[in-house]
């Protein structure tokens, strides 16, 4: 009887520790000092919510530059990878198929030009970035599409051009571009 009743005071302060006040303590801390990451880095548009930052959508339309292929169909909520092998004759066929539709849409005349992300899917499907050159390669299109004169032509470049990131600590990963930021820039371009 000793021991249940020593077990059930253990219950009972560590849930109060780890069940509440370890929560409340990091959640205070996160919305003091990175209060935008705690709260999914949203993207409003006015009062709209337009996506986040961290989150990869899809863009459909040809007046805006496409993100990489999901997995997961760019839904957050089962984020993955499709697990198939570099010998998988599904996933061999898939950017087969991803590599027509990027040449087709953007008009391009190599396959060898078309960036890896752009026919493979991410790790977590949901990846916002895509590299410069995939930008570069949809630039045409996009200022085709959306009937821009040279000068709006060399300010969608020159938009490109700024909305590169930088590694991460400036060795972490590769240059990187946020297609929905990039997207919303594109929008102001008169």
């Amino acid at each position: 009887m000793k021991s249940l009743i020593v077990s059930l005071k253990a219950l009972i302060v560590f849930t109060l520790l780890t069940g509440l006040a370890y929560p409340i303590l990091i959640t205070g801390f996160a919305q003091v000092f990175f209060r935008e990451k705690a709260n999914g880095s949203m993207i409003k548009k006015g009062e709209k919510t337009v996506g986040s930052s961290l989150i990869g959508q899809q863009f459909n339309s040809a007046i805006y530059f496409t993100s990489r292929p999901s997995a997961t169909d760019y839904n957050p909520m089962p984020s993955g990878a499709s697990n198939s092998g570099i010998t998988s004759l599904k996933l061999k066929e898939l950017v087969y198929y991803r590599q027509g539709v990027f040449i087709t849409f953007n008009k391009s005349d190599t396959i060898s030009r078309i960036p890896s992300e752009m026919v493979f899917a991410s790790a977590s499907g949901l990846d916002p970035h895509i590299s410069p050159t995939a930008a570069f390669l949809q630039a045409d299109r996009i200022a085709e599409v959306r009937n821009y004169d040279e000068t709006q032509k060399i300010k969608l470049k020159q938009l490109i051009q700024n909305q590169i990131e930088t590694p991460q600590l400036f060795c972490l990963g590769n240059e990187r571009i946020n297609v929905l930021l990039l997207n919303l820039e594109v929008d102001k371009i008169k």
